[in-house]
């Protein structure tokens, strides 16, 4: 019988991750999964009166319709933050709110792909993306990730290739890998896309959680043909589902016509409850704490599996963000790994998802520490080194 869906549909994966957190959500679970903040840090008390005195004092405003663009002192905040944080001279008007990151990469989809059009990603590379991307049936050409970033080399035999519109990356703690450019491949990645005339897609949704070494700057700082994400899921609360897009006025106006068919507008009131908890709360002081937060957690894991897992296995240790990516030894599964683990009442997220090749990944998988706290991290680290010896073991009795 002939499919009545579009075309598009059988070619656009459901979300691994979405449906690993079904099976984690029995309370008995120690779940390294989810690419979740930790709720015990969003300020609820902060948001609780923000809304209160939006509502009070500016409700009919409020729960009106809006402009498609957000609300200006908003977006005004946001520019002003990138000139202090970044040194970036970003026009308020460059500026559009969004229903999170996520419809961020929907939007750049809908204005820039056609079917069996180029997009560059990383490999690994954000599951979140390779979905976005894929309803819109482009060809996706991988470029691995290195321990300083992006495999600059093979970029730019990729770009010479031609046919490329968009190079997606998350070049401050990447998810799944943890990995962050160094300012020299920041550099010629821009340079590289630049000569090539192909737009970076920056996704900086992690970029304020560094809570060891240095801030680098953007790779907007070395382009202006770039693409900015920004999201407030990371840094206040991932319910509000509040992000933007900073992109060239040109750009700007494909995305507003996009941005308008898909639904009008970002929630009104979420953006005006965001701004007044800014304007009374002091956010870079509440990043702090998540900073701290995050950091002990990174540290306890990383120690954990130093001294618990077997010595071949590889991990990154990230300066930020909230996951660190596991290399097993040729011939380990992850999966295998997740089966065993999932009876031990621990998850995690096996590496293949994050891949849009066939048969690579197999042996890598995604852990996530900001959403644990440090008993569970312990015990969950345990009971995966419980797992890795018998999968070792399995696997010398097979040989």
């Amino acid at each position: 019988m002939t499919t009545i869906f579009a075309d598009r549909m059988e070619n656009t994966r459901k979300s691994f991750i979405r449906e690993i957190l079904k099976v984690t959500q029995q309370p008995e679970i120690i779940s390294f999964a989810g690419g979740l903040p930790n709720p015990g840090l969003f300020p609820v008390e902060g948001i609780a009166a923000a809304s209160e005195k939006v509502l009070s004092e500016e409700g009919t405003n409020a729960l009106q319709y809006s402009t498609t663009e957000g609300y200006l002192p908003l977006r005004e905040f946001i520019a002003q933050r990138y000139l202090e944080k970044s040194g970036l001279k970003i026009d308020p008007d460059e500026i559009l709110i969004t229903n999170g990151s996520q419809q961020s990469l929907d939007l750049i989809g809908k204005v820039f792909l056609n079917k069996g059009d180029r997009v560059i990603i990383e490999s690994p590379g954000y599951l979140g993306a390779i979905q976005a991307f894929s309803l819109f049936e482009p060809e996706f050409s991988n470029v691995p990730l290195l321990d300083d970033g992006i495999d600059t080399d093979l970029l730019d035999r990729t770009l010479s290739e031609g046919r490329a519109k968009l190079f997606y990356t998350v070049p401050t703690f990447q998810n799944p890998s943890g990995i962050t450019y160094s300012m020299q491949k920041r550099m010629d990645t821009a340079a590289m896309l630049d000569r090539h005339n192909v737009i970076c897609v920056e996704d900086n949704a992690y970029g304020e959680l560094r809570f060891a070494g240095e801030d680098l700057p953007t790779i907007r700082n070395y382009s202006d043909n770039t693409i900015l994400l920004g999201s407030f899921s990371k840094i206040i609360a991932p319910g509000l589902r509040m992000g933007w897009i900073c992109a060239k006025k040109e750009v700007m106006e494909k995305l507003l016509i996009a941005k308008q068919a898909a639904d009008l507008h970002s929630n009104y009131l979420s953006q005006r409850i965001i701004y007044q908890y800014l304007l009374d709360n002091d956010i870079d002081e509440h990043i702090l704490k998540i900073k701290a937060a995050y950091g002990a957690r990174r540290d306890l894991m990383v120690n954990m599996m130093a001294e618990h897992f077997p010595g071949e296995i590889g991990y990154t240790k990230p300066e930020g963000g909230m996951f660190v990516w596991v290399t097993l030894p040729d011939g380990i599964s992850s999966m295998d790994l997740f089966e065993l683990a999932i009876k031990e009442n621990v998850a995690f997220v096996p590496g293949t998802p994050f891949y849009t090749e066939d048969g690579l990944g197999e042996n890598t998988l995604r852990l996530n520490f900001s959403n644990s706290d440090f008993e569970q991290i312990e015990e969950g680290i345990n009971r995966l080194a419980v797992c890795l010896n018998k999968l070792n073991v399995n696997k010398q009795i097979a040989e």
